[in-house]
């Protein structure tokens, strides 16, 4: 059987396929109140490893719960494994990490990850050293017993991520994977992406760390007011045709002054490289969004920001030059505070603070001794009555006896 990588993309098996996929939430009365997926198309095939970017509400998690088989479309085809995403066996073949890790907080790493493995149905020898070995790699042995709810937030994405392999799933969707984790998991999980790539694995990608798609995701789609903006290779869309880079080793001063009709003249054959330059993936993405934009079309998530609402700076909106010469002239025209006066005065507001707290733990001292001197006092009252009682029955009963005897 050839390796994934060395078969021909179109040649492929398709593992997902989206035709006109559209998804419209609705309010109560049945009005349409958001687009968030708009006739949408793509496919997706084994062994890629795709990102899927786009903005806040631009699409990206209504699509991957489509894929997950969470939400049903409002129209259009989407399959997964050539069946519906709410297909039960559909569902074996995929491994999911949410964007926020939910895990019961009272099971130990161990436990969770053989909670998860059940549910596959895995019999117990083969649970115990999936377990065992995800524990490992996600560097967590030294902690198999502990709750996860006593996890710091990377320890919980690395158990996230574990419980996403533990049905070694054909397709991963990894939803912002190294969110919470610290340099050296970053690396792990990126190097983990790969090798899931090399065995042949399909892996979606959504994530705002555009440095980490770039590294290890071979494609990208482009989500933007529910529609895809960009859709291709990353080495293809970030590369600019219109220009040329071309890398030579250290060459003398007067050779450079040649240009590209004698640099075969000065530089052994074979020992330079021409390629076009690239973009970075990051300024690619925002250009998607900043044309999306400036045409004008809509979206239903979140938009970049303005200017900062001035109720949060605490002055009145003010035209730029009127603020630097208001101040200019209250800095001429305030006569600096004495420094010794100054720390004089805060030192007397901390008094008067700190008296002030005394005064107040004082009034409490004295209520709460009087409340107990009033509960004291209620309490020998209710002593003394039950005495008395006691002292008038025994009395009753004596005189009785002294007149049975007469």
């Amino acid at each position: 059987m050839p390796n994934v990588d060395e078969t021909a993309p179109q040649e492929r098996q398709v593992i997902v396929s989206a035709v006109g996929l559209t998804k419209i939430f609705r309010d109560f009365w049945n009005r349409p109140k958001a687009k968030a997926v708009n006739d949408i198309d793509f496919e997706i095939r084994e062994g890629e490893v795709v990102g899927l970017l786009g903005p806040n509400g631009s699409g990206k998690s209504t699509t991957v719960k489509m894929l997950l088989g969470l939400l049903y479309p409002t129209g259009g085809r989407l399959t997964v494994f050539g069946k519906s995403p709410r297909d039960v066996d559909t569902k074996k073949l995929i491994g999911y990490l949410p964007e926020e890790t939910y895990l019961y907080k009272y099971l130990t790493a161990f436990e969770t990850l053989d909670f998860f493995a059940s549910l596959f149905h895995l019999s117990a020898e083969e649970r115990a050293s999936r377990c065992e070995q995800l524990l490992d790699m996600v560097g967590l042995s030294h902690a198999r017993n502990r709750q996860v709810g006593e996890f710091s937030k990377g320890m919980a994405r690395r158990i996230g991520l574990a419980q996403a392999m533990i049905n070694d799933p054909s397709f991963l969707i990894l939803d912002e994977p190294t969110s919470g984790l610290d340099p050296l998991g970053c690396k792990e999980v990126k190097d983990l992406i790969k090798l899931l790539k090399k065995r042949g694995k399909t892996v979606i990608v959504t994530s705002h760390l555009l440095n980490d798609v770039e590294e290890v995701c071979d494609r990208i789609i482009v989500l933007y007011g529910g529609r895809i903006r960009a859709n291709g290779p990353i080495d293809e869309l970030l590369t600019i045709q219109a220009n040329n880079t071309i890398t030579t080793p250290s060459l003398r001063p007067e050779a450079m002054q040649k240009i590209l009709d004698t640099l075969k003249e000065v530089v052994p054959e074979g020992n330079f490289s021409f390629k076009h330059p690239r973009m970075t993936l990051e300024d690619f993405f925002l250009d998607i969004v900043s044309q999306a934009k400036k045409e004008s079309l809509e979206t239903s998530g979140a938009q970049s920001g303005g200017q900062i609402a001035s109720y949060l700076t605490g002055t009145p909106k003010e035209d730029a030059e009127k603020v630097l010469l208001r101040l200019s002239k209250e800095r001429v025209e305030e006569p600096p505070e004495d420094a010794e006066a100054a720390l004089q005065k805060e030192l007397e507001q901390k008094q008067s603070e700190e008296a002030r707290k005394r005064q107040d733990q004082l009034f409490a001292d004295l209520s709460k001794q009087a409340s107990e001197t009033m509960e004291a006092r209620k309490t020998r009252e209710q002593e003394m009555e039950a005495k008395q009682q006691l002292d008038e029955a025994n009395r009753k009963l004596q005189d009785l006896l002294s007149g049975k005897g007469k």
